[in-house]
């Protein structure tokens, strides 16, 4: 690496596909391109939780104000 603007560009991974089809080739894909989310799961259950409590106040303020 020379050039030493080289390191502050980044290249998206190869894709499959064409148009709305297209995505990233998951062979191409490895740790470093940030595939990998181990909270996932709980991150999910916690914006699903949020989202009920949020459902369960606009449906009480409704029934508040009939």
């Amino acid at each position: 690496m020379s050039d030493p603007l080289d390191k502050a560009t980044s290249k998206a991974p190869a894709t499959l596909g064409e148009g709305c089809l297209s995505r990233y080739d998951p062979d191409d894909l490895s740790s470093e391109d940030g595939t990998e989310f181990p909270g996932a799961a709980e991150l999910w259950e916690q914006l699903q939780d949020t989202s009920d409590s949020l459902e369960e106040k606009a449906s009480a303020a409704a029934q508040g104000s009939n």
